[in-house]
This record gives structure tokens, C-alpha cells and sequence, in this order.
């Protein structure tokens, strides 16, 4: 396998910083790493296999003149917008770890493990979009249940932790409790989110849209239909609450009219799929917990169980590092299908 320069736009950030580690786990091919992010952090370094790199000003030029063949993108949808199309014109894949591209007609909106073949557009704009974080988890888990059976609905419930808000939201929850344990939380900033998170949830994740879902939750619904080739219905609800690492989502599936689910032929697709692990003995208090999932690269599911009204209905937890699994991993092993599929051509 050839080497690659490869360029990480928002290499300060806490997907850039993860970047980083995945391509270090899965040794990904490394001819160069250009770090860029804005002229506030230029000047500082990253370490990438014990060597040091400084971190260049995002430029319209940077991409030309550092000879960049793989962007991953990770500074923002107005980032992405302004200069993916300089990383493009330099000769560049673009994989956009941002919501800007990802409903766009021609860009592909990618999870490997589901829909590779989509991969193959990628040269009408240069780009590959990374979907949402809590898309990502939910639907690896979708795509075997919707061969097994054929899924008709989704209903969703997220708990999202603070780091799907970046660093800075990470910061607010920590300095909230320790607020609290001092006795002056209620003097505490509240500025990464509308509202207390420590000790609190929030049933809001960004704007709300005009049929009163937000808009992270119509990421769910249009983005899940898009990857999966089909008008799956999806309703979410997306919550915010005080975990540091790691998203859970309880989901609820309805499979098409008629089906009678059985729950082992269940876990057992589930256990088949490709980087998806069941963890489901609630008699000996086993089940997916943010603790087990963060810095990991799988999506766990368990607490499975054939709803006691419908036979075509079933519930279980879902929770996966969405720093990793719903953004630096999924970005990385879109680039490694890439390559795979551009070796084979």
C-alpha cells in the first residue's frame, strides 16, 4: 500500500486530536501529516508516531503547496464550505466530518460497514461526507435488523454526552461539578449549553425546526434514509446529559407488517455485523454503559427485548464512543475503503 500525505483541518480540536490516534491504531499509510487549523493555533505541534508537527494556518493555498492527497475535515461546517473545495482543487479526497456536505445530492454519506459501494461517487465533487455521530451508531446497528427482517420504523431516544459539544463542553460539565462540590453552582458559567447540564438533562440538542424537532434530530431522520437507501421512518428525541464520553440512544424498531420477532435470531445478526458487539445479560447486570464503550472503536448493543404488545416490534440500548465511532474512526476507515477501492481501479 502506497503512503499518502494527509491533511487534518481542525488539529487542535477534539476530533482533530483523535484523528490523530485512530490513523496511529489502524497504522494508517503516512507519507506526511499537515496539522491545519486557524491562525490562533498555527505555531503549535501535534505528535504523530513520536515525531513532532507544526500546525500550518488553514489557507486557500496550503493544500497545493503541501501536496495534500487525503483532507480529513473537522473545523466546522463554514470551514468546510469555504475551503474543502481549495483541498478538492489541489488534487485532494475531502472526507467532511461536518453536517455542511452531507444532505447534498452528490456527496456520498458514508459508514463503511453499511454502504462502501457509495464510495464510488466520490469524483463528481472530490468529497465524502462523515454522517452524525448518533446516525452513525444507531444505523450500524440498523443495517443487520433491516436485512433480517425489514425495518418499517425507528423511535429514537439519545443520551448524548457533553463531548458532542467539543472541548468546550466537556470543560463546562467539569468545572460545573466542581462548582457543585464547592458550593457555588449556581454561580457556575453556563455558556456551552442553554441550561445547568451537571446534575441535569437537557431535551435539546441545536435549533429547533419548523415541525418542533431539532434539527440534530432531523439529522437522524434524513440521514439514516439517505445511507440506507430507503424511507425508513425515524422519529428522535435528543438529549443532552452530564457523561463526558460516549452516546446511548434506547432505540425501538418496527419491522415490516407480519413479522414475529425472535430476539436470539435478533442478537445474533447483530453479533455478525462488522464492528457491532452484544453485551446483554441483564440477570448478571451486563449491558452497554458509556464506561465500556469510551476509546473504543465498537458499537455495543444489548438490553434486547421483544416488545409484550406487538410482535413485529423490538427495543434495545445502543451506546458507542461517538469521538471515535461517530467521527474519527468512521472518517478513518472511510479513507482506508477509499484507498481499498482506488487500488483496485
Amino acid at each position: 500500500m502506497r503512503k499518502f500525505n494527509v491533511a487534518v483541518v481542525g488539529a487542535t480540536g477534539a476530533v482533530g486530536e483523535e484523528l490523530f490516534r485512530v490513523m496511529d491504531a489502524y497504522d494508517f499509510p503516512v507519507e506526511n501529516i499537515v496539522p491545519l487549523a486557524s491562525a490562533r493555533s498555527a505555531g503549535s505541534s501535534i505528535e504523530y508516531k513520536g515525531k513532532e508537527y507544526t500546525v500550518l494556518e488553514l489557507t486557500e493555498t496550503c493544500f497545493e503547496e503541501n501536496n495534500v492527497e487525503i483532507a480529513f475535515f473537522s473545523a466546522g461546517g463554514s470551514i468546510s464550505e469555504k475551503f474543502a473545495q481549495y483541498a478538492v482543487k489541489a488534487g485532494a479526497v475531502v472526507i467532511d466530518n461536518t453536517s455542511h456536505f452531507r444532505m447534498q445530492d452528490n456527496v456520498p454519506l458514508v459508514i463503511p460497514e453499511v454502504n462502501p459501494e457509495d464510495i464510488a461517487s466520490w469524483k463528481e465533487t472530490g468529497i465524502i461526507a462523515n454522517p452524525n455521530c448518533s446516525t452513525i451508531q444507531m444505523v450500524l446497528s440498523l443495517k443487520p435488523l433491516d436485512e433480517l427482517y425489514g425495518i418499517k420504523r425507528v423511535d429514537v431516544s439519545t443520551y448524548q454526552a457533553v463531548s458532542g459539544a467539543g472541548k468546550a463542553g466537556m470543560e463546562e460539565l467539569v468545572t460545573q461539578m466542581q462548582d457543585f462540590f464547592a458550593f457555588k453552582l449556581n454561580d457556575s458559567a453556563k455558556e456551552a449549553f442553554a441550561h445547568q447540564i451537571a446534575l441535569n438533562v437537557i431535551p435539546q440538542i441545536d435549533v429547533q425546526q419548523p415541525n418542533d424537532f431539532t434539527k440534530e434530530e432531523m439529522k437522524m431522520v434524513n440521514e439514516t434514509q439517505k445511507i440506507m437507501h430507503k424511507e425508513i421512518q425515524v422519529a428522535a428525541t435528543c438529549v443532552r446529559v452530564p457523561v463526558l464520553r460516549s452516546h446511548s440512544e434506547s432505540i425501538t424498531v418496527t419491522f415490516e407488517d407480519g413479522v414475529d420477532v425472535d430476539v436470539a435470531e435478533v442478537r445474533s445478526s447483530l453479533e455478525r455485523f462488522e464492528n457491532v458487539e452484544v453485551i446483554d445479560d441483564l440477570a448478571n447486570n451486563a449491558y452497554p454503559m458509556p464506561i465500556i464503550s469510551t476509546d473504543t472503536d465498537i458499537t455495543y448493543c444489548g438490553r434486547i427485548r421483544k416488545d409484550i404488545y406487538a410482535s413485529n416490534v423490538v427495543h434495545y440500548f445502543n451506546v458507542a464512543d461517538q469521538v471515535r465511532v461517530g467521527a474519527a474512526t468512521n472518517s478513518v476507515r472511510i479513507a482506508l475503503k477509499w484507498i481499498e477501492m482506488e487500488q483496485c481501479d
